[in-house]
């Protein structure tokens, strides 16, 4: 009978689309159940990748594969993860793949960024991944390549998990979603392959017995299923109320311990971008006072040099002025001394003329004098010589002459002929 059921499998699953079911494994008619509504435990390490849960078929029917934290086989890869697909007769299983862009996974929303199409949970960028917080349970104090973008349907749970058939999605295959599933894959890891196996040993995690609130809903690493980074399914009935408090507890912990790392950070940050604005002030504040000091330094330079020109310049003038001045002085005085000596000359030789002149007038009136006392005594001679006639060759005196020649600066004419013209006018009587 279990030889009849494989080979009927095979025969569908060759009739499916090449699309739709490349990477099958098992088919089965019975529509898997709901996803499992569950929250997210903490990324345990950078670098690993959100796998979500799913649900599998084994020889008991179905079973929840926990949604776990993974490591992908190579920087850069993305998973995609897989879906139950109806093929018109029956569901068959496609399995996710790790590549280098996101394929079709059936429109069914995984919650935590698979919400049908894509990926909005984080990217690849330089070798580091970048984790977007609004999908992503992370440690922001620990975890610096984050950001924060709104997306739609970020958790999973209570929805559809099939495409096709009767109360499936209806998502098709986009163009780039059809590139990519013909792209270069790399199926699940060993630790994925490893995980999916653990979950099908666990009598708890089978549909039949948790009735789609599975105990184990979501782990923080693949295969480990016990531990306080276990995550229990929405209303689960291993899911007390003391379990519930306790996770919020906890979860409250890690928020105050990462508010206050951040808050931390923040400050040491703060402290040290006010302290580096401190050195920048200072050295900025020191290079203006060592420019303006240089700068006040320079005018100083300049205006004592402007001075000195200055000073210098006034110097010369006023020794210039001076000189000139002495000069003009001197000429003044030379001019004066020369004035004084033409005037003292001047005044010498009118005095001097005037000394000569009454000189000569004094000698002109001299010699009248004496000419007119020789002519006295000659007209009194010819009375004499008149009374001693033989004595006549003494008329001549000589004694006139000589006295007429006594007077100073002027030459007498030879008075001897005195004589003769007083004798000429003797006859007369009268001069």
């Amino acid at each position: 009978m279990r030889k009849i059921r494989l080979l009927s499998l095979a025969l569908l699953v060759l009739a499916m689309s090449a699309i739709a079911f490349a990477q099958f494994g098992v088919s089965i008619t019975v529509a898997p159940p709901e996803l499992v509504a569950y929250s997210q435990p903490m990324c345990p390490q950078s670098g690993y990748l959100w796998t979500p849960g799913y649900w599998a078929y084994g020889d008991e029917g179905y079973f929840w594969v926990p949604g776990t934290w993974a490591e992908p086989p190579a920087v850069g890869l993305l998973w995609t993860p897989g879906y139950w697909g109806w093929g018109g007769n029956a569901f068959a299983w496609n399995e996710g793949y790790w590549g280098s862009t996101i394929g079709f996974y059936g429109g069914v929303n995984y919650g935590f960024g698979y919400g049908g199409v894509g990926y909005q949970g984080g990217y690849w960028q330089n070798g580091a991944f970048s984790y977007n917080t609004s999908v992503n349970n992370v440690d922001r104090s620990s975890f610096h390549n984050t950001y924060e973008k709104t997306v739609t349907n970020e958790r999973a749970g209570n929805s559809v998990s099939y495409n096709g058939g009767t109360g499936g999605t209806t998502a098709r295959p986009t163009a780039a979603e059809e590139t990519a599933a013909h792209e270069r894959h790399t199926p699940a890891t060993a630790a994925q392959t490893g995980h999916q196996q653990a979950a099908s040993k666990n009598h708890e995690l089978l549909a039949s017995v948790n009735h789609g609130k599975p105990p184990i809903a979501a782990t923080s690493k693949p295969g480990e299923f016990t531990g306080k980074d276990v995550v229990a399914a929405k209303g689960a009935a291993g899911e007390t109320k003391a379990t519930e408090s306790k996770a919020a507890e906890n979860k409250a912990a890690e928020t105050k311990a990462a508010e206050n790392k951040a808050a931390e950070n923040k400050a040491a940050e703060t402290k040290t971008s006010e302290s580096k604005a401190a050195e920048n002030k200072a050295a900025e504040t020191k290079a203006t006072e060592s420019k303006a000091a240089e700068n006040k330094a320079a005018k100083t330079k300049t205006t004592e040099n402007k001075a000195v020109e200055n000073k210098a310049a006034e110097t010369k003038a006023t020794e210039s002025k001076a000189a000139e001045n002495k000069a003009a002085k001197t000429k003044a005085t030379e001019n004066k001394a020369a004035a004084t000596r033409s005037t003292e000359n001047k005044a010498t030789e009118k005095q001097a003329s005037a000394t000569r002149s009454n000189e000569n007038k004094a000698t002109e009136k001299k010699a009248a004098a004496s000419r007119s006392n020789e002519s006295k005594a000659a007209h009194a001679q010819p009375e004499a010589r008149q009374q001693a006639a033989p004595r006549h060759e003494s008329a001549p005196h000589p004694a006139p002459a000589t006295h007429a020649q006594s007077a100073p600066h002027q030459q007498a004419a030879p008075r001897p002929e005195a004589h003769p013209a007083a004798e000429r006018k003797a006859p007369g009587g009268k001069e």
